[in-house]
C-alpha cells in the first residue's frame, strides 16, 4: 500500500511539471506569433525583392525566346508552339494596386540589367494579377503576360515560418529559464544571505522546476534544523547558567561562616565573582536580551550612568547628546564588556566616545545605506594599548574564543566581544576597530555602530565579516 506522505509530494511534483509544460507551450505559441509578425514586417519586402529577382531571370529568358521566334513566325504560332501568353495590339491600360506597381517597377529594373534594352512593363490587375512586358516585334506590338505573387501574406513564406519557429522556441526557452530557474534561484540566494542574520526565517515558497523545488525543500529543512539546533544550544546554555546560580549562592553562604584567613577568603570571593560573571555572560549570550523592549532614551545619559562607577582619571567621557531607540540593558552590557576588556587587556586611560556617525569615514563606508541615516549612532572605546595582530580579529569576535589562554581563570569565557557584536547586530550595525587616530593621538579603539531599532534596519552581515576596517590590533574577548 502506498504511503500517502510519500505519494502526495510526488503527485504534487507531477502536477507542477504539467503546469510548467502547459506554461511553456503557451509562451512558445505567443513567441511564435510575435516572431512571425515581426519577421513578416521586417523580411516581407526583402523576400519580395528576392522573388522578383528570380522571376526576372525567367522573364528575360522568355523574352529572348519569344523575340527569336517572332522573327520567323507570327505571334499566334509562337504562342501555340512555346506556350507563352502573348497579346498583340496597342499598349494595355495600366491597372492594379500600389504593390503591383512597385513589383512592376522592380521587374523592369531586373530586365534592364539582364537585357540589352529596357522593355515596357505595364501592370495588369483585371484579368489576372501580373504584368504585361513588351517584346521587340518587327511588325506589330506584342506583349508577354507574366504572373506575379499574390498580395496576400498568408500562408507565410517557408523561410519566415522556419525563422519564426526557431525564434518562438528561443523566446520560450529564455522565458522558461527566467521564470522557472533564474528567479527562484535568485530568491533562494537572497534567503541564503539571511541565514544566520535573522532569528527566524519564514519557509521559502517552492517555485520553479522540479530540481529547484527540491533544492528549496531541502533549504527549508536545513533552516529548520539550524533553528532547532540554535534553540537547543540556547536552552542548554541558559539551563547550565541558571542551574549554577544556586550552588554559587550556597557556596557564598558557606564561605561567610567558614574559618578562613582573610587572604583565602578574598581568593574564594574572587573565584565566586568570576563564576557569577561567567554565568551572566552565558545567560546573555543564550538570548536573554532578545525579548527586551526597545525604548527611546538619551544615549549620552545611559553611557554616563554606566561609567559613573569608574574613576574619571581612568575613563574619560566624550559624549554627544543623542536620542535613539535601543535596548538599554543589552546595549549597556555590550559597552560594559568593551570597558571590561579594555581595563583587563588595554592600557589606560580609556576614552568613551559617542557620535551620531563614525568619525572615520572608512569605519562606516561598508554600510552606505546608513551613512546619512539620522537614526545611526557610534560608540567607540579608546585606550593606549597596541592590541593584537589583525589576522586574529575574526577569532576575537567568535564565541568562546580566548585570545589569551592565561586569563581563563579570571571570569573570562570568550564571550565579551561576541556578545557586543550580537548586540550591535540587533541594532542593525556591527563592531569595527580603529588604531592610531584616536582623539588624543595613537591608541586603539573598538567601536559599536548601530541605529534605532524602530526604523528600517540595515541587514547585518556575519559578525566577523562586518568589520569595515581591517584592524591591526584588538582587545581580547
Amino acid at each position: 500500500m502506498d504511503n500517502p506522505a510519500v505519494a502526495s509530494p510526488s503527485a504534487g511534483f507531477r502536477r507542477h511539471s504539467l503546469l510548467i509544460l502547459l506554461r511553456f507551450l503557451l509562451v512558445a505559441a505567443a513567441g511564435f506569433g510575435l516572431s512571425l509578425l515581426l519577421l513578416q514586417l521586417l523580411l516581407a519586402r526583402r523576400l519580395e525583392r528576392a522573388q522578383i529577382a528570380q522571376l526576372g531571370q525567367e522573364v528575360a529568358f522568355n523574352l529572348r525566346l519569344g523575340e527569336l521566334a517572332l522573327e520567323r513566325l507570327p505571334p499566334s504560332a509562337v504562342a501555340r508552339l512555346t506556350g507563352l501568353p502573348l497579346r498583340v495590339g496597342p499598349r494595355p491600360l495600366p491597372t492594379g494596386d500600389r504593390r503591383l506597381y512597385r513589383q512592376a517597377g522592380r521587374l523592369r529594373l531586373e530586365l534592364c540589367e539582364r537585357l540589352n534594352s529596357c522593355p515596357a512593363v505595364v501592370p495588369a490587375g483585371l484579368e489576372a494579377r501580373g504584368v504585361w512586358v513588351e517584346l521587340l516585334s518587327p511588325l506589330e506590338p506584342v506583349w508577354l503576360f507574366t504572373a506575379l505573387p499574390p498580395a496576400s501574406r498568408w500562408p507565410p513564406d517557408p523561410l519566415v515560418l522556419s525563422l519564426a519557429l526557431v525564434s518562438g522556441g528561443g523566446l520560450a526557452g529564455l522565458a522558461f529559464l527566467w521564470l522557472e530557474v533564474q528567479r527562484p534561484l535568485a530568491q533562494l540566494e537572497q534567503a541564503l544571505g539571511r541565514v544566520g542574520r535573522e532569528a527566524q526565517l519564514p519557509p521559502l515558497a517552492q517555485r520553479g522546476t522540479g530540481a529547484v523545488r527540491r533544492l528549496t525543500l531541502r533549504f527549508n529543512a536545513m533552516v529548520q534544523r539550524l533553528e532547532r539546533s540554535e534553540r537547543e544550544r540556547a536552552t542548554m546554555l541558559a539551563g547550565i547558567a541558571h542551574d549554577l546560580k544556586s550552588p554559587i549562592t550556597r557556596l557564598r553562604l558557606r564561605l561567610s561562616f567558614a574559618p578562613l584567613s582573610e587572604q583565602e577568603r578574598d581568593r574564594s570571593e574572587a573565584d565566586l565573582d568570576a563564576l557569577e560573571r561567567i554565568t551572566s555572560q552565558f545567560l546573555l549570550f543564550a538570548g536573554g536580551a532578545d525579548a527586551e523592549t526597545p525604548v527611546r532614551l538619551p544615549l549620552d545619559q545611559l553611557l554616563a550612568e554606566l561609567s559613573a562607577a569608574f574613576d574619571p582619571a581612568v575613563l574619560e567621557l566624550d559624549l554627544e547628546p543623542l536620542e535613539r531607540v535601543v535596548q538599554p540593558t543589552a546595549l549597556a552590557r555590550a559597552v560594559g564588556n568593551l570597558i571590561d576588556n579594555a581595563l583587563s587587556h588595554g592600557v589606560p586611560p580609556l576614552r568613551l566616545v559617542l557620535r551620531a556617525a563614525a568619525s572615520d569615514a572608512a569605519a562606516h563606508a561598508a554600510v552606505d545605506a546608513a551613512r546619512d541615516d539620522p537614526e545611526t549612532f557610534c560608540i567607540e572605546l579608546w585606550d593606549r594599548g597596541a592590541g593584537i595582530p589583525p589576522e586574529r580579529w575574526e577569532q576575537a569576535l567568535m564565541p568562546f574564543q580566548r585570545l589569551d589562554e592565561a586569563r581563563g581563570g579570571q571570569g573570562h569565557c570568550g564571550l565579551g566581544l561576541a556578545i557586543a557584536a550580537r548586540v550591535a547586530a540587533m541594532h542593525g550595525g556591527a563592531l569595527y576597530c580603529r588604531r592610531g587616530d584616536g582623539p588624543q593621538g595613537g591608541g586603539f579603539a573598538v567601536g559599536l555602530r548601530g541605529r534605532s531599532i524602530h526604523s528600517d534596519p540595515v541587514t547585518p552581515g556575519p559578525l566577523a565579516r562586518h568589520s569595515s576596517v581591517r584592524p591591526s590590533a584588538d582587545h581580547g574577548a
